[in-house]
This record gives C-alpha cells, structure tokens and sequence, in this order.
C-alpha cells in the first residue's frame, strides 16, 4: 500500500509541475519572474507572497491528488493558510496575465 501511495504521489507531483499556463490568443505561455514564498515549510498559519509587481494575486492550492483544498484572492503579501492540515501542497499563483506554480509544505 505503501508503494502505491508512493507511486501515485510521485505521478501527481511530476504531472502538476509540469503543467504550464498558455495564452490561447498567442499560443505562448507566461511565467511569473522573481516570486518568493515564504516561510517554506509553513509552521505558522500565514505564508508571504512577493512578485515582482506586487499586484492583486489569485492564489489555488492543490493536494497530492490534484484537488483543490484552497481559493483565495489577496491585495497583499500574506496567505492564509490555517485551514491547511500538514502535508504537501502545489501552489498556483496567477497574476494579471502571468502564472506560477510553487511547492507549499506545511508543518
């Protein structure tokens, strides 16, 4: 059982990270430069977001099995993240046009 918790979250992580944003109308795809999550792992129930361009920011966060386990749209720096039981998460971080996706361990 073990094996196959292993495997499957192995696939997910692989598969999640390598998902990309595209523009449809350009057929490019764009990434967010310079983005810093932290603290990274997460004790507390807060993370900070810093872009670049600090603007308003859709943020999606993801378990191991690609369900969403958090939306939340920020005008600041800092995410909630309290509701989150420790574990492994994949962070989407969308900004105007441009998108990003990091990994979030909370402890």
């Amino acid at each position: 059982m073990k094996i196959l918790y292993f495997a499957l979250f192995m696939f997910l992580t692989v598969a999640l990270s390598a998902q990309t944003s595209l523009d449809f109308q350009n057929g490019t795809t764009k990434e967010i430069s310079e983005v810093k999550l932290y603290p990274n792992p997460a004790f507390e129930g807060v993370v900070h977001l810093l872009t670049k361009a600090n603007a308003d920011k859709r943020i999606t966060v993801y378990d191991v099995f690609g369900e969403v386990v958090l939306t939340d749209k920020i005008t600041g720096k800092t995410l909630d993240i309290s509701r989150l039981v420790p574990g492994v998460y994949v962070l989407q971080l969308d900004e105007g046009q441009n998108t990003v996706t990091r990994k979030l361990v909370v402890k």
